[in-house]
């Protein structure tokens, strides 16, 4: 007989422990160790298996030049911007997390990507553990969603929905939300550590087994991470993180993981009454509200993976009367953000240290890449100095503490990126600027070695 028994697992990593510690030994996050209890199988002869034990899939060892080329087909899902995320659409077999805020629009997303491919001719299964049946429906109508081949599952037991998986055999399947899926031979809530960990052992087994490629909806936690072990993560085949603010239209969808395509694709969609819909060219959206002739308003050409975007770089400066000014960043690397104001003052003679500085990226985007420092260095110089830069100039470069100016990757991918736009001036670093022998007609490059040197064509 199997006895039950209390371990407190750590949601941030998986350690498991037999009484509650307030940090967890393994990784050190405080307060994540949750009670859960769990089943202890006695010990069986060796080549027996135990009651709850599973087989293995039987499966031959196969010779790599042996592997059909056809394994790795992709289908397209019909939305542009998911595609590019997955890397060229849903690959058979794969088992997706998807995670976001709530309403943030990661059911409305999925549904959207259903009807798509059940208007195609594929077997889809809808699988709702937080939703009924009608609830599902009555969001159908409201997208203008009306399909044959969509099935819908209102079902939180594991066992249940494994059997409806096995006897419908569909191409694709959703399940949302895995927090809320259970094993009811395990005495664990749903939504516990061993119950997550369990749920998507075995939803990774059918998908390999049968082939089945599987979205699976992820809760997140307040710090924006997904609520449950760690190793969920490193189980599934694809992490997509839904990113966006929810007073707002736009919606970001970016790949932290993917065994099957680049992690750096960003998709942007728009969310309107009719669901989500795919935003062809973000950087003109992004650029639409900038406001012209403004101090302290900065272009900058980024590179999220394969796509360059053109984004709003904002600072604002004031007369501080605190002992420490204040620094407020939005959308950059606070400790970055230090280290350019000290560049600043200390190689191009920007008195920062008694103005409280305000950093914002418009459009929700964030910036990582240090090819935004000499943007964010321009901005802030501009609002110190209360004159614009010009609407046709962009910037970009990455800054050393030597105040030195150093190349940018794919520049000219970025250069015709602004060009598209009507970007007459670009502020690329010189060594980018001498590679570049044929610019784009109608566009002046002007390559700059020093933060001083950049601020003086600026202004």
């Amino acid at each position: 007989m199997a006895k039950a028994r209390s371990v407190y697992a750590c949601t941030a990593c998986g350690y498991e422990t037999p009484r509650w510690v307030g940090r967890c030994p393994s990784c050190g996050a405080w307060n994540t160790l949750e009670e859960s209890v769990t089943a202890v199988v006695e010990k069986v002869a060796p080549g027996k298996l135990a009651a709850n034990q599973r087989p293995g899939t039987g499966a031959s060892p196969l010779l790599l030049k042996d592997i059909p080329e056809d394994a790795t087909l992709r289908t397209p899902t019909g939305i542009s911007e998911l595609d590019r995320v997955l890397g060229g659409g849903i690959v058979e077999g794969g088992l997706m997390l998807i995670g976001g805020d709530p309403g943030i629009g990661k059911s409305t997303l999925l549904l959207q990507v259903c009807a798509n491919l059940a208007g195609e001719g594929k077997r889809i299964l809808y699988i709702s553990g937080e939703e009924s049946a009608r609830q599902i429906k009555l969001r159908a109508r409201r997208l203008e969603i009306a399909s044959d081949g969509l099935y819908v599952l209102a079902e939180n037991a594991l066992d249940a929905v494994e059997t409806q998986l096995r006897k419908l055999q569909p191409d694709v399947a959703v399940v949302d939300s895995i927090q809320t899926m259970y094993r009811p031979e395990m005495a664990s809530a749903p939504g516990s550590v061993s119950q997550i960990r369990e749920s998507t052992s075995l939803l990774m087994r059918i998908c390999k087994e049968t082939g089945t490629a599987m979205f699976v909806v992820g809760h997140v936690t307040k710090d924006g991470a997904i609520a449950g072990p760690r190793m969920l993560e490193h189980m599934v085949d694809v992490v997509l993180y839904f990113e966006g603010d929810r007073q707002q239209d736009y919606r970001l969808l970016r790949a932290v993981k993917n065994r099957f395509g680049s992690v750096n694709e960003l998709g942007v969609f728009r969310m309107t009454g009719k669901g989500m819909q795919v935003v062809p060219n973000p950087s003109e959206e992004l650029l639409s509200h900038r406001a012209q002739g403004a101090s302290g308003s900065t272009v900058f050409c980024g590179l999220e993976g394969s796509r360059p975007l053109l984004c709003d770089v904002q600072a604002l400066t004031s007369q501080s009367y605190l002992n420490s000014p204040r620094r407020t960043v939005n959308g950059a690397d606070a400790g970055r953000i230090a280290m350019l104001l000290a560049v600043l003052e200390k190689r191009a003679g920007q008195r920062t240290y008694n103005q409280d500085v305000y950093i914002n990226v418009a459009g929700g985007l964030e910036l990582s890449e240090p090819a935004a420092d000499l943007a964010l260095c321009a901005a802030v110089a501009s609002s110190l100095k209360d004159q614009a830069v010009g609407a046709e100039v962009a910037v970009m470069g990455e800054v050393g503490l030597a105040g030195e100016i150093r190349t940018v990757p794919q520049c000219e991918r970025r250069v015709a990126e602004c060009a598209r736009l009507g970007f007459t001036t670009l502020i690329v670093p010189r060594e980018n600027a001498r590679r570049i022998l044929t610019p784009p007609e109608g566009v002046k490059i002007i390559g700059v070695d020093t933060i001083l040197q950049a601020l003086s064509v600026l202004f």
